[in-house]
């Protein structure tokens, strides 16, 4: 395995590993098995990996559970980044985004217990919150970290101008955002700006939710409780269209002789050497052909083939998540 160093001298695998999947609920892909979903954190770790990423509204908190299970034994080598930022109906459903620095200390301790450890690597504000000021957002994490219950402070889906605000109060040393062959909004501002300030760029979805690996399924083939039922890529239509997407990658990959998922990470990979991709896994064979996209080099005449494709067909969320985005 390769290692990056992101913000603020944070060294993590130049690949992570993504837990959303690993534990059907409000925020999976389909089925998943516990079992195998902790194998496939070990067997990360055996082959180099140690950057873990998960959140608290992940099932909600099973999927900070499950991780804590797989680490048990295993963590002083690890980073392992967490989110926090919404409020909960009891511990069963997310109710709606809250920054406040109330929330976020009640947020860190059951992410501390359920992980079962001490502290928290890399702690984001899952979204942001636009009745909260930043800055008293940030105060709240900056005490977490003197407090040394957090170690670095990141954000997820911040805009450039909140990235600076927060910044300005403490440092951040990630921004997760979605970016990919399949999404690029982030190009615009985002990741100008924090290559300007010296913050890392941690993609969620590298892999388009699986549709850029090339074994995609449409809907009529989904389980109930996949979340790409919701996803306006996959809508019929917009599906068939993106189809094409694949061809430019596969072209590549069966140049190199790799899978398309390489191709894709290792393009992320390409641009910043501060850019550490989580593609998500609950399977040992997903996981590691994602991790051996760290091994992949890409030409400029195929960087120049893969940034010549085109945006993809439908928004990347439905119009109430979007409007959760870039704040």
């Amino acid at each position: 395995m390769r290692y990056r160093t992101i913000g603020q001298g944070l060294k993590v695998s130049a690949i992570g590993i993504g837990c959303m999947p690993m534990k059907a609920g409000m925020a999976s892909y389909g089925p998943a098995d516990d079992v195998e979903s902790i194998a496939t954190v070990h067997a990360a770790i055996d082959q180099g990996v140690t950057f873990f990423d998960t959140a608290e509204i992940y099932g909600p908190l099973e999927n900070e559970e499950l991780l804590g299970r797989a680490i048990k034994g295993k963590r002083e080598a690890l980073i392992i980044a967490t989110k926090w930022g919404f409020r909960f109906d009891g511990e069963t459903r997310g109710t709606g985004i809250d920054g406040s620095p109330a929330n976020v200390r009640r947020a860190i301790e059951g992410s501390l217990q359920r992980l079962g450890t001490d502290r928290i690597d890399l702690y984001y504000q899952h979204r942001m919150d636009p009745t909260v000021p930043i800055e008293e957002t940030m105060g709240a994490l900056a005490d977490l970290v003197r407090e040394g219950k957090v170690l670095h402070v990141g954000l997820s889906e911040a805009s450039a101008a909140t990235i600076r605000r927060a910044h300005a109060v403490h440092p951040v040393a990630a921004i997760q955002s979605e970016y990919s062959l399949w999404e690029r909004g982030v190009e615009e501002d985002v990741l100008p700006v924090t290559a300007e300030l010296g913050i890392g760029f941690v993609p969620y979805s590298p892999l388009g939710r699986g549709f850029l690996a090339g074994n995609a399924i449409p809907r009529s083939q989904m389980t109930p409780n996949d979340w790409r039922l919701h996803d306006p890529r996959y809508a019929p239509g917009n599906y068939e269209a993106n189809l094409a997407i694949l061809d430019t990658i596969r072209t590549v990959a069966d140049a190199k002789g790799v899978s398309l998922a390489q191709v894709a990470l290792a393009w992320l990979l390409a641009k910043r050497p501060d850019i550490v991709p989580i593609p998500g896994a609950k399977r040992r064979t997903t996981m590691t052909d994602s991790v051996a996209s760290a091994d992949i080099a890409l030409s400029v005449n195929d960087m120049t083939l893969l940034d010549g494709i085109g945006k993809p067909a439908g928004l990347r969320y439905p119009e109430q998540m979007l409007a959760a985005v870039n704040i």
